[in-house]
């Protein structure tokens, strides 16, 4: 399936794979674009040098392209879109935050630049300052989220820019991927479903729960505080927001989580660590390889979308 983002990214397939923190490491980002997808580093709050290390040991895995997600508000992230260019990535997609002040370095590296937006307002003013593409990431994503879904969003979005719409948030099969398309997406972007990916490094305890996630299951933390996060409920959700709403500060709201995250992903703790998925973790069924995964999504997307 041909679309501006394929020949934009130089991928076989539209499907983008989230840039999650402590997820998106170099094995899943290597594997997505070996199926055909477009994987995805998350820099989050790592260090360049660390960030440098996960870019070369992907190349070493795949000669597909691959990018970088950066996260703006990292202390580390003037020096990370330093090493981003230095690694010559196919692109670089951004989140919490604004991208403008390093357009020109990337640009000049031959970088593709797509940030992640929630608003019409937002997607214009990445279109004005040069990006190629913006994700639009609906609140039915998993992690940190902004207020309008992906329905509603995405159409709005494509109405409003010329560039390329990558849709995210919600989307973990080919009925999703379809109603991407039709919403006037060219690409979709998903987080969950790579998140129990064969190649995932996830520990198994966070695998199994978001296999086994109902429809419900997901739960929004932090929106007293301005940065909503949506992951699976547990003995820590429930924490949160009881401290949320006895007027806790935002300092011992942090303190709570503080390292959760990765507790949750690298060692199983899925009691007290924070289990970041999306809605969509109910629809989340087995374990699969990322080439799986992506050929399921595609011949039923393809079905339901005519394509021949």
């Amino acid at each position: 399936m041909d679309t501006r983002v394929t020949k934009l990214l130089g991928i076989e397939y539209p499907i983008i794979q989230g840039g999650m923190a402590w997820v998106a490491e170099h094995n899943l980002a290597a594997a997505v674009s070996n199926a055909g997808g477009f994987g995805l580093i998350g820099a989050a709050s790592a260090p360049a040098e660390v960030v440098r290390d996960e870019i070369r040991k992907a190349k070493e895995l795949t000669d597909k392209p691959f990018g970088v997600n950066i996260m703006l508000l990292s202390p580390h992230a003037d020096e990370v879109a330093r090493v981003v260019a230095e690694e010559g990535v196919k692109a670089v997609t951004t989140g919490a935050g604004n991208p403008e002040k390093y357009m020109e370095l990337w640009k000049n590296a031959g970088i593709k630049v797509i940030p992640v937006v929630a608003s019409v307002a937002l997607a214009r003013r990445m279109e004005r300052y040069g990006a190629d593409a913006v994700v639009a990431e609906g609140m039915e994503s998993g992690g940190h989220i902004g207020s309008q879904t992906t329905m509603t969003l995405v159409p709005q979005v494509a109405d409003a820019v010329d560039i390329p719409v990558i849709a995210a948030g919600g989307i973990g099969d080919g009925r999703g991927f379809a109603a991407a398309m039709m919403l006037g997406a060219e690409a979709v972007q998903m987080g969950t479903r790579f998140v129990v990916a064969s190649e995932s490094i996830v520990h198994g305890n966070y695998k199994e729960r978001v296999i086994k996630a109902k429809d419900i299951d997901s739960e929004v933390t932090g929106m007293s505080t301005g940065h909503p996060v949506r992951s699976l409920r547990n003995k820590m959700t429930r924490e949160y927001i009881k401290l949320e709403q006895s007027g806790a500060s935002f300092e011992e709201l942090e303190y709570l989580t503080l390292g959760s995250l990765r507790n949750a992903v690298m060692e199983g703790d899925v009691v007290n660590g924070t289990v970041m998925a999306g809605q969509i973790a109910g629809l989340v069924k087995k374990e699969q390889t990322c080439r799986e995964m992506i050929e399921e999504i595609m011949h039923e997307a393809e079905v339901l979308l005519k394509i021949q």
